[in-house]
């Protein structure tokens, strides 16, 4: 990573795991992204993001994706529960890349992008969380909980330092 990426903590699963969270989060950086990488345990599942426990419908996304025959896209608006993000799959290890921009502003929303891929598909997503809290704590999961990630993925968070 780049000088400025500083690493805020690394997770690395050693049985199945419905989800992960990184808590306690220094307002201290300009931006988090968070790299995961390996796989889920019965099922492709997109990966959902919850900032600071938040499960009311204060989440809307926008996803562009591709499977190689065809390119598609999906709104969702008033999200309950958390932000659709990237993607992993079942079969083989995925990486995605999650981009928290401006977290810890207390004046504006919260924006999320992210890119990742699968063996079947590619996607790309933005995504937005409409609260004005600096963000302390984030959940990743399977979205909607269709599946555990497997023994092994890893979960790193990383805090972009001010230029």
């Amino acid at each position: 990573m780049a000088l400025t990426y500083e690493k805020i903590q690394t997770t690395t699963l050693s049985s199945a795991q419905a989800s992960v969270t990184f808590s306690s989060i220094p307002a201290t950086y300009t931006d988090l992204v968070l790299i995961t990488n390996g796989k889920m345990v019965s099922s492709e599942n997109a990966l959902g993001v919850r900032l600071n426990g938040d499960t009311g419908s204060n989440y809307s996304s926008v996803a562009f994706y591709g499977t190689g025959a065809s390119p598609g896209s999906s709104l969702r608006f008033n999200n309950g529960v958390e932000m659709y993000v990237a993607r992993m799959g079942a079969s083989t290890n995925c990486t995605s890349i999650i981009h928290l921009l401006d977290y810890s502003n207390t004046t504006t929303y919260k924006t999320a992008l992210s890119r990742g891929s699968s063996s079947s598909i590619i996607m790309t997503t933005a995504n937005t969380w409409r609260s004005t809290a600096a963000v302390n704590s984030v959940l990743v999961r399977g979205f909607s909980l269709f599946s555990d990630f497997a023994s092994g993925c890893t979960f790193t968070l990383y805090g972009i330092k001010a230029a």
